[in-house]
């Protein structure tokens, strides 16, 4: 991060942008929709997962600490206990496996959610072993990299109230990420710290127009928002993986 070009400094900035409102404005999907964009920049997870974490906290410590009774803490524990070791194990993959197989990894499974906005296909939960299933591999995909909360929200949408489901998604995300970065940091993780004094900044700006536009777009289904995302993240992840593929060979 300290001998990026001008250019990797322009887009990540304008990429952390991006990820706020993402995360502001839906309430989840901010690493999902952005760490891609970020790996064409640096293709390296661990570089950006740290930088994602520390404002997701952030963040969502400011968006719920004055909204703690809108929260389903009941269904906030009972996923937990679901999740956390799922989450764990991701966790080790990222510290484990090689850089290149979880760039991979992030692609392939980012691939998968923006086809499915793309071809407006719901992932549904319909009884309570799909909840699990889904559940454990959001977390275990969250533990490798922060992009499981299209697989999570599936679940939580059908056991939290509308009015509910951004600030307990967002407590949900807190508690993961603090357990995400703590085993991080206690492997010597480099953190960037200086970095954030540039990017925070940046993400703020999203987060304030995300927060702005949440009503306007929970209002309806927000179909074709999605959509637009979806074929732009087809095109990226298929960039990022002919790049990856290219190394390879």
């Amino acid at each position: 991060m300290d001998d990026l070009q001008n250019w990797q400094y322009i887009a990540a900035a304008l990429i952390f942008v991006w990820t706020g409102f993402v995360r502001s404005g839906l309430g989840f999907g901010g690493a999902a929709l952005g760490l891609p964009l970020l790996l064409l920049v640096v293709d390296d997870a661990l570089v950006w997962l740290p930088l994602i974490g520390i404002h997701l906290l952030f963040f969502s410590s400011i968006t719920v600490s004055s909204r703690m009774q809108h929260i389903d803490w009941a269904y906030l524990k009972k996923a937990l206990a679901i999740m956390i070791i799922p989450m764990l194990v991701g966790v080790f993959g990222l510290l484990t496996l090689p850089s290149e197989w979880v760039v991979v990894f992030v692609y392939l499974t980012t691939l998968f959610y923006a086809c499915c906005y793309l071809f407006k296909f719901q992932i549904r939960s319909n009884n309570r072993w799909a909840d699990h299933v889904l559940l454990m591999s959001g977390a275990y995909a969250a533990g490798v990299s922060l992009i499981g909360a299209p697989l999570i929200v599936a679940v939580f949408t059908h056991h939290v109230v509308k009015e509910m489901l951004r600030n307990t998604l967002f407590v949900l995300w807190f508690i993961l990420v603090v357990i995400k970065l703590s085993v991080l940091w206690s492997v010597d993780v480099n953190f960037w710290w200086w970095h954030h004094l540039w990017l925070l900044p940046c993400a703020a700006i999203g987060h304030v127009v995300g927060l702005k536009l949440h009503d306007h777009l929970m209002a309806g289904d927000a179909t074709r928002f999605k959509q637009v995302i979806g074929a732009v993240l087809v095109l990226i992840c298929m960039v990022g993986l002919s790049a990856q593929f290219e190394n390879v060979l």
